[in-house]
């Protein structure tokens, strides 16, 4: 297990999926999520199968955040050309960690 963490802070426990099974699962199927799940590569996510709504980052290849976005279930994000990685968590979760565009995150 990795954590996630912003200037030193930990904000929450991290699941990363960096290979074609664990991304193409994600939080599928999944009635919640402790903590958040990082998925690399991604320029984009969808919320189809998700059982709750979620809060995502996307991330440039610092894992600086360029965009952050609340998706409902069932629906479909729009490509982030400057993406490499998304940060997903239950939504509301990025507001409890003040999380917004420009942060520099870090997997421990």
């Amino acid at each position: 297990m990795a954590w996630l963490l912003r200037d030193g802070e930990v904000l929450a426990s991290l699941e990363v999926c960096d290979t074609a099974g664990a991304r193409a699962r994600g939080l599928l199927g999944r009635d919640g999520v402790e903590g958040a799940v990082l998925i690399r590569p991604a320029l984009s996510v969808h919320t189809f199968g998700m059982r709750f709504p979620i809060d995502v980052a996307y991330c440039d290849h610092d894992l600086v955040v360029v965009r952050t976005a609340t998706m409902a279930r069932n629906r479909i994000g729009r490509p982030v050309l400057r993406s490499r990685s998304v940060v997903e968590a239950e939504a509301g979760s990025f507001a409890r960690w003040g999380l917004e565009v420009g942060h520099r995150l870090e997997v421990r």
